[in-house]
């Protein structure tokens, strides 16, 4: 029985062992952006940006008042044509720039 018991130890205790030492690679098969937008904040609060490539908005991210940031630009193919909408943290102004053909570093001022 002790026999028994030891084997069965051992074996639990090696399965164990290389359970733990196996490592696992996770991808999504999603390239990453190389597409950015540089956007330069003057208004007097923060602002949340989106890119509305055919009509359906994408956040990128929020820029904190007086400040200037680069935004990742993901879900969207370069060379588009897109809008550029910021909207104050508030929600009483909207800014947006038209016909925007996203490429490399793409440079906006708010407002």
């Amino acid at each position: 029985m002790r026999s028994l018991f030891a084997v069965l130890s051992l074996v639990v205790a090696v399965g164990l062992t290389s359970a733990c030492s196996r490592q696992v690679e996770v991808e999504t098969g999603v390239p990453q952006s190389t597409m950015t937008l540089s956007v330069s904040n003057n208004a007097n609060q923060a602002v949340n940006v989106y890119v509305v490539s055919g009509g359906t908005p994408i956040f990128v991210g929020q820029v904190s008042p007086g400040r200037t940031q680069e935004l990742a630009v993901s879900g969207v193919s370069e060379g588009s044509l897109v809008t550029l909408r910021a909207t104050t943290t508030d929600g009483t102004r909207t800014y947006t720039k038209d016909n925007v053909q996203l490429a490399g570093t793409t440079s906006w001022q708010v407002p």
